[in-house]
């Protein structure tokens, strides 16, 4: 009897411990090349709705539920995930030194990056959805602040995971761009 309580508390634990699968996001590049406005760059954590922020892969039901997969969690928590994401872009594509907050180096940026996101998800039309506000400031250089909405919708070609995560990468890039174009040209 005393050996049957240790598996019945290992089996009790393994059912709680979660899924074990998880999705990345695919990596993905601009081939947009802009000669920099500035030198550095921060980007601010992203800022994302409560659904989209979660580790959960959320997508929209037909009438518009907005359900999520517990079974797969996302690779890396979102906020993070999409700053990481937003940082390597914006390096890659303007050739400068730009660092997610908490600021990585001794000076301080030229411009911090702001993004807020309302809406982040992988639509029952058949697309996903990346729309909100981003805002660009200088914080060591004189530079005009700006506030730029935006909107982007990539087609998927049906609601699998693999279809979302690709999706949302790309939509990512679209946004980089975007902000890059305000930091150079």
């Amino acid at each position: 009897m005393k050996s049957a309580l240790p598996l019945a508390l290992i089996a009790v634990l393994a059912a709680c411990a979660g899924p074990l699968e998880r999705l990345q996001l695919p990596p993905q590049t601009s081939t947009l090349e802009l000669r920099p406005l500035v030198g550095s760059a921060q980007v601010r954590t992203v800022s994302l709705p409560s659904y989209a922020a979660a580790e959960e892969v959320a997508r929209e039901l037909p009438g518009g539920l907005i359900a999520t997969n517990n079974d797969v969690l996302w690779a890396d928590m979102p906020e993070r995930g999409v700053t990481l994401f937003l940082t390597r872009s914006l390096s890659d594509i303007l050739n400068i030194d730009v660092g997610p907050e908490p600021w990585p180096f001794v000076e301080l940026p030229d411009v911090t990056i702001d993004v807020r996101v309302s809406d982040m998800l992988a639509g029952a039309d058949g697309s996903f959805r990346l729309a909100g506000q981003f805002f660009v400031g200088g914080d060591r250089i004189s530079y005009r602040n700006r506030s730029d909405r935006f909107d982007i919708s990539v087609p998927m070609p049906d609601q699998s995971l693999g279809s979302i995560s690709a999706a949302q990468s790309a939509a990512l890039v679209e946004l980089s761009e975007m902000i890059a174009r305000r930091l150079g040209r």
